[in-house]
């Protein structure tokens, strides 16, 4: 029997090609509105982003998700993702 693959994907922040279950999806619906998709079931564009803020402020100031999803994204978006990864990782 062959072993199972093992997705990987790129972090926007760092990146690492690290395992899809290590990573969080940031996602852009098709309504427009983005999130951090913390299952994974969300649908739309999604993004990947390691579980700590650093990343998420280094993929910010780089404008990765702006250049992924090809729209502009609003600060608070970026305040309320941060929010959420703190919440997440404490």
């Amino acid at each position: 029997m062959k072993p199972k693959k093992i997705p990987m994907r790129m972090c926007l922040g760092c990146g690492e090609n690290k395992p899809k279950r290590e990573l969080v999806r940031v996602v852009k619906s098709p309504e427009g509105e983005i999130s951090l998709d913390l299952t994974g079931k969300k649908s739309g564009r999604g993004a990947y982003i390691c579980r700590n803020a650093e990343c998420l402020l280094k993929a910010r100031k780089s404008r990765r998700f702006e250049k992924s999803f090809s729209c502009r994204i609003d600060d608070s978006v970026y305040e309320v993702m941060e929010n959420e990864l703190r919440s997440e990782n404490n």
